[in-house]
């Protein structure tokens, strides 16, 4: 996929200020129902967004590192790669959300949360807007950048980005779900 690189950035910051109006209007929930889970095995709305939260902890170090001193040109087209591809695609939500195995230190499932987990989310939206901003100006495919599941496998910063909004926004709508089932 090739595409012009302000274009998937403009858009990564709409979903992203989307995702952020999303988690704010959670705070206007009770915490009864912010734990509530459908059954034991699947996760409650603070479970999906601490599930976001321990990502973040990886990915916005991670992006912040590749972004300081990278002396890499923007350029005009952003080229996914192969793989980077695939794990964007397979990250957007489909219409029945396709149940995906998680990692154990990811997996949130039985924490005890508050409504801290919705304002560490938050925070790190916000600071995902301000990376978006800065990575107009270095190179989106010519950065690469580690991911959660290896150090050996490096997408170059475009396919993460794309990864790691498209992961926020697949959990937020498994959030949205739960409410709904309540």
């Amino acid at each position: 996929m090739k595409m012009k690189s302000k274009v998937l950035i403009d858009d990564l910051i709409a979903r992203t200020k989307e995702h952020l109006t999303k988690v704010e209007t959670l705070n206007t929930k009770a915490l009864e129902e912010l734990n509530w889970k459908p059954s034991a095995e699947r996760w409650s709305v603070l479970e999906c967004v601490e599930h976001l939260n321990l990502y973040g902890d990886f990915y916005i170090p991670e992006f912040n590192r590749r972004l300081e001193n990278n002396n890499t040109a923007p350029q005009e087209i952003f080229k996914a790669g192969m793989l980077g591809e695939y794990f964007a695609k397979s990250m957007l939500p489909k219409e029945k959300l396709n149940k995906m195995k998680t990692f154990a230190d990811k997996n949130p499932n039985g924490s005890e949360l508050t409504t801290f987990a919705i304002e560490r989310l938050s925070g790190q939206l916000t600071d995902m807007l301000a990376i978006l901003e800065r990575a107009r100006g270095v190179s989106l495919t010519k950065t690469k950048c580690s991911i959660s599941i290896s150090k050996l496998i490096k997408l170059n910063l475009g396919d993460t980005l794309r990864v790691v909004i498209y992961h926020n926004e697949r959990h937020l709508l498994q959030a949205k779900n739960v409410l709904a089932e309540k």
